[in-house]
């Protein structure tokens, strides 16, 4: 009897084999889950979307071989052990193809930086194509192949047939044509995530985007829905949706009426609403108010958003995350907490509060009902007052920027009792002291301290000692009177940023040590440093000694960090010459080593500094030719090099090789020859200043080419530059300046620098008129051509330069009238015409006899006010026959020709009437008739008003 039975489950396990063998034989694709005896594993993929993964590899080009565990060969048969590929238990099929770069913690930290700064975004895949053999994964329900540089292509049709599809996201996928509509076939799709990508025609957003009925996550971001009017109705088209980001999508306010906007159908659901960096006004207040009690995460950053928030505020219970920066908001900050109290009277839930960059005002109010709040962002407002003490009760703050408003006061210990969480302290540019005994200890660790322009002197803060982990200090204009302390380098290991500048800080910088383990930013100019530089800071990416003593030679950059960005040493006591090994520093960006006392030839290998774009050498003692190797250098946009002893002729190549100049400064230096007209090809050009040279010939022609000056207006004004370290998002930025003569006193600009356009030939040898064309440049707010010898008339048309304040035409050989048009230029403030040879009377006009007299003074032919040589018939000189802005000539041939048309005008009127009868009758019986008309409309008036 067991025989048999052995016998039967033999026979039935044999015909179980062999069903399914023959099974496998009608579809192959069928995986039994037999061992691999070749592999000695389970192998579990099934064949045709194993394919499909393989051609979908084809269509990538992998930079980093990420994906080499997908193949062919025996041992990589199994695509369920792919990366990146996950199978069902059950089934088998792959129901996961995750290839973004979101899918590790680090990396998705990364992205959300990038997101920040989409321009600087890195690929771990390269998109040729998509393949088609992609809709064979009848089973997919998670398709993440964010991050995958598809170069602009259009996302294939055959995406919409990935029906089974629950989660989809092509972020920052470089996809662009038009929107994809056929994602609206997609009915069971839940997370869609199509931001930062490059789609165009949103206009058919609302053919497809609302038949995604079961959509939880939709974000849309940095795609262009300007022309979408709708978005607000269309996106209330989707029920169960719990999150909503459309940052930075160029969203137009909704333009329905309130009614019809609080009547809109909504999803219940909302918890998260991101919609920063758009165009909205508080109308988009009246459809939160109906979502408004389900809300946890709310950002309406950086729109249109203008007065105070509505009463409806007041049901956010379930807050926790409340971001109306960067708006238009005003009134009492103790109001718009007071709306988001009233009826949570015990609300603990708001985490994050940011109403900074708007105009709010009055003091800080009680915030310890926000027992829960970790950051507090109210920099950038109006706010005024003291800062309350009991924000030392709210223990788990990790994060206070009260920067940039007018808070005033004492700050001492009891405001931070609690605060064993603070990570970020921000108090900047108020008029607050910090007071604190010398022995105190903080009860947190700062990670980030700025407290710039806060009182902090006169001795160095002694509680910064216990800070063992930050990384970012500014203590800046902080009235300090004192030497550092020996133990603060050696608090300054980790640190990213340090800024001591504009204090009264002495330090000898001699035996100066520490081993910075990144490359920090160092500013320390403006105070009392004494010494040479020391190596330890040639380990810096920026460095800014600029405003102290510092002495010695800058050999330091034979040594200094090949990746160094900014270095700033001017105005210090540096000498000797210009060392040869810059060839590395092939990052810098920008170079300022003016008002020192360096000597010698400026070395050609400056020359090799490919990325810079601001060299400024001012006041040295450099000599020699100005070295031709600076034609590498493309990128600059400022060259100062005014104040040297530099000669030769100016070089033609900064016309043609450095067209990105906005400034060129080459005064006071011993510059000749003529003036090169392929500087007219400096089209961006501001600022161009030769004066204070040796420089002959005439002015060029071709000034009316140099493109910005012959412009009104369309300038920033600060010229400001952003660039980048190596290491990831770490950028730098900084605003030129420039110092330059202005109404005859040396001036620096920063603020206003790119609103200041300026040419300054003055204190050179040229020669021959002052060419017409020179007036097409109707963006110049400065002219300044004196000290030379130039001839001829000014140009008639000269009043086209509406923009001028100041004019210096002084101590040339000008001759004629001064034109009339030169009244017209209503913002002149400064003009200078004296020791020329103009003639006549200066034109009248609401300008130009508000001058000083000394203004035209020793041109001897010249009268009129202000001058006290009055004009005379006597004085009077002809106009010249070549002024445009003549009128004619009065000459005895005029005289002649009014005598006789007064003859012929007099006799053929008076004359008829005095001769024909019937024509003196019809003239009198008119005169009659005309007064009798007059009469009546007289009485008639009167009668009215009565």
């Amino acid at each position: 009897m067991e025989g048999d039975r052995i016998r039967c489950l033999n026979k039935l396990l044999r015909a179980l084999i062999l069903g399914l063998t023959l099974l496998q034989c009608v579809n192959p694709s069928l995986s039994l889950g037999f061992k691999n005896i070749s592999s000695g594993g389970v192998m579990r993929c099934i064949e045709r979307e194993r394919e499909a993964l393989l051609a979908f590899k084809q269509g990538l080009v992998d930079h980093y071989n990420l994906l080499s565990s997908w193949g062919r060969e025996v041992h990589k048969q199994d695509c369920c052990t792919w990366a990146g590929v996950h199978c069902s238990n059950r089934t088998n099929h792959v129901t996961q193809l995750n290839l973004g770069w979101s899918s590790s913690p680090k990396a998705y930290s990364q992205s959300l930086q990038q997101k920040r700064h989409p321009q600087y975004i890195t690929y771990a895949f390269q998109g040729k194509m998509m393949s088609p053999k992609l809709i064979e994964l009848h089973h997919l329900k998670y398709l993440d192949l964010s991050w995958i540089n598809f170069n602009g292509t259009r996302l294939p049709d055959f995406i919409g047939s990935l029906s089974n599809l629950r989660h989809l996201d092509l972020s920052f996928a470089s996809f662009g044509g038009r929107f994809p509509s056929q994602v609206g076939n997609l009915t069971h799709l839940q997370y869609l995530d199509l931001s930062f990508n490059y789609f165009a025609n949103a206009e058919n957003l609302n053919s497809w985007l609302p038949h995604l009925s079961s959509l939880t996550y939709l974000d849309l971001s940095w795609n262009n829905l300007s022309n979408v009017p709708n978005w607000l109705e269309i996106v209330s088209k989707l029920p169960k949706l719990t999150n909503l980001t459309l940052y930075q999508c160029g969203l137009p306010s909704p333009a329905i009426h309130s009614t019809t906007l609080f009547n809109m159908n909504s999803s219940k659901y909302l918890t998260h609403v991101d919609l920063r960096f758009n165009r909205l006004t508080s109308s988009i207040f009246v459809w939160l108010s109906k979502t408004n009690a389900s809300l946890v995460h709310l950002d309406l950053s950086s729109n249109q958003i203008e007065g105070g928030i509505p009463q409806s505020f007041s049901k956010l219970c379930n807050l926790q995350i409340l971001d109306l920066s960067g708006n238009n908001l005003s009134g009492q900050l103790s109001w718009l907490v007071q709306i988001l109290m009233s009826t949570c009277p015990d609300q603990n839930s708001l985490e994050i509060l940011s109403l900074s960059s708007n105009h709010l005002s009055g003091s800080i109010p009680n915030l310890t009902k926000y027992s829960s709040l970790k950051e507090l962002l109210l920099y950038y407002n109006q706010l005024s007052g003291t800062i309350p003490e009991s924000i030392g009760q709210m223990p788990n703050l990790e994060c206070i920027d009260l920067s940039m408003n007018a808070l005033e006061g004492v700050v001492s210990e009891i405001h931070f009792s609690k605060l064993s969480r603070l990570r970020y302290l921000a108090l900047s540019s108020n008029l607050l002291a910090l007071n604190f005994h010398s022995d105190w200890i903080p009860p947190f660790q700062l990670v980030h301290i700025c407290l710039r322009s806060c009182k902090m002197g006169p001795y160095f803060p002694k509680w910064l000692r216990t800070q063992n982990e930050y990384a970012y200090l500014d203590i800046s204009n902080a009235e300090i009177v004192d030497i550092l302390p020996s133990w603060f380098w050696g608090m300054t290991r980790n640190v990213t940023y340090i800024n001591l500048s504009n204090n009264q800080i002495g330090e000898m910088f001699a035996n100066l040590t520490v081993d910075f383990v990144y490359h920090p930013k160092v500013q320390l100019s403006s105070n009392q440093i004494e010494g040479p530089i020391p190596p330890t800071l040639a380990r810096a990416s920026c460095l800014d000694l600029s405003n102290n003593k510092i002495s010695g030679s800058i050999s330091i950059l034979c040594e200094a960090y090949n990746g160094l960005l900014f270095l700033n040493l001017s105005s210090n006591n540096l000498s000797g010459e210009l060392p040869e090994c810059l060839t590395h520093l092939d990052n810098l960006v920008m170079l300022d080593l003016s008002y020192n006392a360096f000597s010698g030839k400026i070395p050609s290998t400056v020359g090799s500094l490919y990325q810079m774009k601001t060299l400024k050498l001012r006041s040295n003692r450099f000599v020699g030719e100005f070295p031709s190797s600076f034609k590498n250098c493309t990128s600059l946009q400022v060259i100062d090099v005014g104040y040297n002893k530099l000669s030769g002729r100016v070089p033609k190549w900064l016309g043609v090789s450095l067209q990105n100049l906005v400034i060129m400064m080459l005064s006071s230096n011993n510059f000749n020859g003529s003036m090169p007209s392929e500087l007219c090809r400096l089209t961006n050009i501001q600022n161009l200043d030769v004066s204070n040279n040796i420089i002959s010939g005439t002015i060029p022609k071709c000034l009316n080419d140099l493109t910005v000056l012959a412009q009104k207006g369309n300038s920033s004004p600060i010229l400001q530059h952003l660039y980048q370290r190596d290491d990831f998002f770490d950028g730098v930025g900084y605003m030129d300046d420039a110092t330059f003569v202005w109404k005859g006193r040396m001036h620096s600009y920063r603020n206003t620098l790119g609103l200041v356009k300026r040419i300054d030939f003055s204190s050179n040898r040229l020669t021959g008129e002052i060419p017409s064309e020179i007036t097409d440049l109707v963006g110049l707010v400065s002219l300044n051509l004196s000290r030379n010898g130039l001839t001829g008339e000014l140009p008639a048309k000269i009043g086209k330069l509406q923009s001028l304040d100041a004019l210096d035409l002084s101590r040339n050989q000008i001759h004629g009238r001064i034109p009339t048009s030169l009244a017209q230029i209503y913002g002149l403030s400064v003009l200078d015409l004296s020791y020329n040879n103009f003639i006549g009377k200066i034109p009248t006009g609401t300008q130009l006899q508000s001058f000083d007299p000394s203004d035209y003074a020793g041109n001897p032919q010249l009268c009129g006010p202000p001058l006290p040589k009055m004009c005379g018939d006597q004085q009077e000189t002809p106009i010249s026959s070549n002024e445009e802005e003549k009128d004619e000539l009065i000459t005895w041939g005029f005289y002649v020709s009014m005598a006789l048309g007064f003859i012929v005008g007099f006799w053929g009127v008076c004359g008829s009437l005095i001769f024909i009868r019937p024509w003196r009758y019809s003239y009198f019986r008119f005169l009659n008739t005309l007064n009798d008309w007059f009469y009546v409309r007289v009485i008639l008036i009167k009668r009215h008003f009565n």
